[in-house]
């Protein structure tokens, strides 16, 4: 089933030429069956945006942009990390968390499986370090830039994470960009919401939010 969630969002400039929410649909890690059916996508009604927060296959991908007609941003995970893949034409190469993009107005920032393509995909929080540390002291982090929207596999250390789990605990670096940044939102998977992790947390003005299966979010603009 896809959960939903209401969001207003503090920068005025992806609803300049919109009337009304900017409508995300957010995913990760297991293959929604609801959105198989054309009556549960007609029901969601449209979808401006499809992101992908890792392990999902090209295909699961491009079915999802197709059925919804919406461009499509991802990160890959570590089920899905490693190699080229045989991607179809019109899906788009992945987010490597280098270069803040923008896509129906609203600015991006997306943070893939962060150690190097090797077996197993290990809990490495020097890459993660590495990574993070490339985006924290540039324009990112600069007074009056645009608030962004942070999507990854992993989720931040302490904030929607699997503590228990040594391999599903959040990354430190994460938590270090997201205290730094305190975007609006933050979206993840990996953690799986079987092991009685909250879809959706605080921290500090920012909702971190497990899109595990599917996640409508409507962006509205903040009065």
């Amino acid at each position: 089933m896809t959960r939903r969630l209401t969001l207003e969002w503090p920068d005025a400039a992806p609803f300049r030429d919109r009337a009304g929410a900017l409508r995300l649909l957010a995913t990760s890690d297991e293959a929604d069956p609801t959105i198989d059916d054309p009556r549960n996508r007609e029901a969601l009604g449209r979808v401006d945006l499809v992101i992908g927060c890792g392990d999902l296959s090209p295909d699961r991908l491009c079915f999802m942009a197709d059925a919804f007609r919406a461009p499509v941003v991802y990160v890959r995970g570590n089920h899905d990390r490693g190699g080229p893949w045989p991607t179809p034409g019109h899906l788009p190469p992945p987010s490597q968390g280098v270069d803040r993009e923008t896509i129906e107005g609203l600015p991006l920032l997306g943070l893939p499986w962060p150690s190097p393509e090797r077996e197993p995909a290990l809990h490495d929080e020097l890459a993660a370090w590495r990574q993070v540390l490339r985006r924290a002291g540039g324009s990112l982090v600069a007074p009056g830039r645009p608030p962004l929207l942070v999507f990854s596999h992993v989720p931040p250390r302490g904030a929607g994470d699997t503590p228990t789990d040594p391999y599903h605990v959040g990354f430190e670096a994460y938590r270090f960009l997201l205290d730094r940044l305190r975007p609006p939102l933050w979206m993840h998977g990996h953690s799986s919401l079987a092991a009685g992790t909250t879809w959706q947390v605080r921290h500090d003005g920012t909702a971190v939010v497990n899109v595990t299966g599917t996640v409508l979010v409507e962006l509205l603009p903040k009065p």
